[in-house]
């Protein structure tokens, strides 16, 4: 990268407030806890984080299907107390916050700002109280479904699977979008069926975003979004996080590239405008598969790490986006939502 260029990208990583909205962070913290490591984030990501210049990680409550159903709230609570755990041992590295201006904080000094969010309502079963327990816990963000079936609704499946006749959302997952507004949550369509997707569209009055999903015109997983989804998302006022896995990028090819990605930046601009699009990397490379259960899909990160992310930003310069686009971008865009709902 050139000199000029490799200046361009430092300054406006320094002007932006850079979000990453989905990372399974608080999954993979707990993994390793669970087997003895102590200061996880402060010595396997912080280093990345300031690399890229993230200030506000999106930390996603994953459960494996393993432990589902009878240990997912256990196994969701543990989570929280493990980074909880980690706030004690690593003092004035990173933060939870519960409201955007906290997130702006902890930039302030110095601190990585997290947000919590469950990828999946699995943990609640079909309790609608347990979703305020969460939410005095921290927790601001609900996904409804992984890529599964739950309480709430139906998961779209990374590939073609064997299924029964599938379903939108149930009524508890209608109660469940109405509850999390109630409480200032912002709610996440990613890993939704076509069906939930539109429930979703129709019930939500406030902004909704899907934290890491890409476009199904360039990779036609049902994890990505159509056109229409896209379009959507965007008369709703929400925001679109960039996938950075191979698989929904370019599907069975083996050289999957940044400028690759910057394709689905490009083909959301066009069809719901620059304001609705963001960061939702969900980088898994780093993580240990404790289980040993093989990956359903051959799949890599294109951005490497977090400390990637001047890639990325640069091939969106290259593209002629504007500074002020890409401040957007970087993070602009999901501030906005989010300083409508959780605050």
């Amino acid at each position: 990268m050139e000199n000029k260029l490799l200046e361009q990208v430092a300054d406006i990583h320094r002007r932006a407030f850079t979000v990453d909205a989905h990372f399974d962070l608080t999954y993979e913290v707990a993994n390793r806890r669970e087997r003895g490591w102590e200061k996880v984030i402060e010595t396997n990501y912080l280093e990345q984080f300031k690399g890229g210049s993230i200030d506000l990680i999106v930390s996603a409550i994953f459960i494996n299907d393993f432990f589902l159903p009878e240990m997912g709230l256990r196994k969701a609570l543990d989570q929280i107390s493990y980074l909880l755990e980690e706030k004690d041992e690593s003092p004035g590295q990173f933060r939870i916050c519960h409201t955007t201006a906290e997130a702006y904080a902890a930039r302030t000094a110095g601190e990585t700002a997290l947000f919590l969010s469950l990828e999946g309502a699995d943990p609640l079963q079909n309790d609608i109280r347990l979703l305020r327990i969460f939410y005095e816990l921290g927790v601001r963000g609900l996904g409804l479904v992984w890529s599964r079936r739950n309480y709430a609704g139906d998961g779209a499946f990374f590939a073609k699977t064997r299924e029964g006749r599938k379903g939108g959302l149930t009524p508890f997952g209608v109660e469940l979008i109405e509850k999390a507004e109630s409480l200032g949550m912002f709610v996440d369509v990613s890993h939704l069926n076509d069906e939930g997707f539109w429930d979703v569209i129709d019930i939500a009055s406030k902004p909704i975003i899907a934290s890491h999903s890409n476009c199904r015109a360039l990779a036609g997983t049902m994890r990505n979004l159509s056109d229409e989804q896209i379009r959507a998302i965007a008369q709703n006022g929400g925001v679109i996080g960039m996938n950075s896995i191979n698989q929904f990028i370019r599907e069975d090819e083996s050289d999957v590239t940044v400028s690759h990605f910057i394709d689905h930046v490009d083909h959301i601009v066009r069809i719901g405008g620059v304001e609705h699009v963001g960061l939702g990397f969900d980088l898994c490379d780093s993580f240990i598969n404790f289980l040993q259960i093989e990956r359903p899909l051959e799949t890599y990160d294109v951005i490497k790490s977090h400390a990637g992310l001047g890639e990325f930003t640069a091939c969106l310069i290259t593209r002629g986006y504007t500074e002020d686009e890409i401040i957007g971008i970087l993070g602009g865009n999901f501030m906005r939502v989010f300083g409508e709902i959780i605050d």
